[in-house]
């Protein structure tokens, strides 16, 4: 007998437990729009306490601010202010919330698919036909984007 590790052993069946998996990709992409819209709040801060430096250097202040921004959120609380609005968060592949480590890889990886296009693209298809709808950053670290469980 053999045995093969599954290394999403902790994270929802996506069968028997779809509603963990609904509508997440829709919800991604909301969350996306909110936590872009507050990077680059937060990126124009940063050009007015640099007194406007930071325009000679903007494409890598909004990239340092955004990756700052997910990986601090995403190892506080497993999942951006934009995936909290939407009820979303991403989950380890033994069901549990991202450690520091984790958050950070996932946004290295997540900023890496950004940043090369055809990535992106591959990314994006996997959250839509995948039965977990991980994305490609998901699949290489066996996270999952989950539907928060109601809080009672």
């Amino acid at each position: 007998m053999t045995m093969t590790h599954d290394p999403h052993w902790g994270l929802p069946d996506p069968v028997t437990q779809a509603e963990f998996y609904a509508d997440v990709p829709t919800k991604r992409l909301l969350a996306w729009i909110v936590d872009t819209v507050a990077i680059a709040a937060l990126t124009a801060l940063v050009v007015l306490f640099t007194v406007f430096t930071a325009l000679f250097f903007l494409p890598l202040a909004f990239l340092a601010v955004g990756f700052v921004y997910r990986w601090v959120t995403l190892a506080n609380s497993s999942a951006t202010p934009g995936m909290r609005l939407l009820a979303i968060e991403i989950r380890a592949g033994d069901g549990g919330r991202l450690d520091p480590m984790m958050a950070g890889l996932h946004t290295l990886g997540y900023t890496l698919s950004m940043a090369i296009f055809p990535l992106q693209l591959v990314s994006i298809a996997l959250m839509l036909i995948t039965q977990r709808r991980q994305g490609l950053t998901d699949h290489v670290l066996g996270t999952a984007a989950l539907n928060r469980a109601a809080r009672a």
